[in-house]
């Protein structure tokens, strides 16, 4: 392939009309997302339920929250491995995130903000649930094609039960050169489904099946949809878990947010009987999520080449 035509992410439009299941259109779409799931594990989607003001006003609220003293940033702690604060690290110098659980849920938001704000901080909360509630809406539409897609829509309630959202978000400092920095290392989401939104300071990459790096910019009415392991396994590969990094280059900030969803603690991941036969061998032995979580940040699970295959592989 040549330079002129650099790989892109598939784009697929969940805007253009108000999507009902069963229609022509929503047909259209969830082949168009088994696709893109199945070949890159990962698409651009265009959604337009999030209004502009509210897509803007995001980004003020986490230079807001970034901007914080790091002593009141550290409050922002967590049992469950990566769903606090997480910054200064060698390794990754330029990055630093914080985790707001159940972000989609008022009460949850108002008591992440009564820890880093004693008084309080409406606009910040209304912001943040308000874009985590809207985005929400597209992952569980997603989430119904997949399952559509693939014959299993009856397991679609207990999918959606069995999990929580997270809003991750994140600030990658410029490195102040010209030369390309890291960002954050290569990996695999662990979750169920990711949806990215980042301000307009690229740096997203995506890795193909091929190995090649797809650099992603992303328009500002668009969202980056990319599954993780745990789906990657409840569908007996069926679909792709792609590795992605952050590079940076240049002076400027990088924003971004990860709305994640979740399987909750004691729910056990397991294929379907349906996606197991002959022809797709069970891949991975049932597990829970959090445990899977606990076994990557070990060093054992750093080093493995596929955390999920040595954690659960068959």
């Amino acid at each position: 392939m040549g330079s002129e035509s650099p790989l892109k992410l598939p784009v697929i439009d969940f805007s253009k009309l108000d999507l009902k299941q069963g229609t022509p259109e929503w047909d259209s779409i969830k082949g168009q997302v088994r696709q893109a799931l199945e070949d890159y594990g990962c698409f651009e989607a265009l959604f337009d339920k999030v209004p502009l003001e509210l897509r803007e006003a995001i980004f003020g609220a986490l230079e807001e929250l970034f901007d914080l003293p790091l002593q009141t940033k550290l409050r922002n702690a967590s049992k469950k491995p990566y769903h606090g604060y997480v910054g200064q690290y060698p390794m990754v110098p330029l990055y630093e995130s914080m985790g707001i659980d159940d972000a989609n849920i008022p009460q949850e938001t108002q008591s992440f903000a009564g820890v880093l704000w004693p008084e309080g901080n409406p606009s910040f909360c209304k912001t943040v649930q308000s874009f985590s509630e809207q985005l929400s809406e597209l992952d569980l539409m997603i989430r119904r094609m997949v399952l559509e897609s693939l014959g299993v829509e009856k397991y679609y309630d207990e999918h959606k039960e069995s999990t929580n959202y997270l809003l991750r978000v994140m600030k990658y400092k410029g490195p102040q050169t010209t030369e390309t920095k890291l960002g954050l290392t290569s990996h695999t989401d662990k979750n169920i489904m990711t949806i990215l939104y980042q301000n307009q300071v690229d740096g997203l990459e995506v890795q193909t099946k091929g190995g090649e790096w797809i650099n992603v910019k992303p328009s500002p009415n668009s969202f980056i949809v990319m599954i993780g392991d745990s789906l990657y396994a409840w569908t007996n590969g069926r679909l792709h878990s792609a590795h992605h990094r952050v590079m940076m280059t240049g002076n400027e900030a990088r924003y971004s947010t990860g709305l994640f969803s979740i399987p909750k603690a004691g729910y056990m991941i397991k294929a379907p009987e349906e996606l197991v036969d002959e022809e797709h061998p069970l891949l991975f032995k049932p597990f829970d999520h959090v445990e899977f979580l606990g076994f990557y940040y070990t060093e054992a699970g750093q080093m493995a080449e596929s955390a999920l295959k040595t954690f659960c592989g068959v």
